[in-house]
């Protein structure tokens, strides 16, 4: 589901202002937004019990990284999911 605080709907799917408006568990949480802005969503999933956090490719943030992992929340960064899905077979 589309996460932003300007968008209702994205491409027909229900969007909500923030995580936190979220309202069922939500697993792992793909950010596409630029390396200086990423960290606060990664402690908004940790904030919200999200299992997972993945940065899109060529997003970066290693303070935010060590955060969630230290969170226990495992974090995947610079990585692109349909890329390594396809990859991995």
């Amino acid at each position: 589901m589309p996460i932003h605080p300007a968008a209702p709907t994205v491409l027909g799917e229900q969007g909500y202002a923030s995580l936190a408006d979220v309202p069922f568990p939500i697993d792992v949480v793909d950010v596409f937004r630029r390396s200086e802005d990423a960290g606060q969503f990664a402690d908004e999933a940790v904030a919200i019990g999200a299992k997972g956090v993945w940065f899109q490719a060529g997003v970066v943030d290693q303070a935010a990284f060590e955060r969630t992992r230290a969170a226990g929340v495992p974090m995947v960064m610079d990585t692109c999911p349909a890329i390594e899905w396809r990859r991995r077979g």
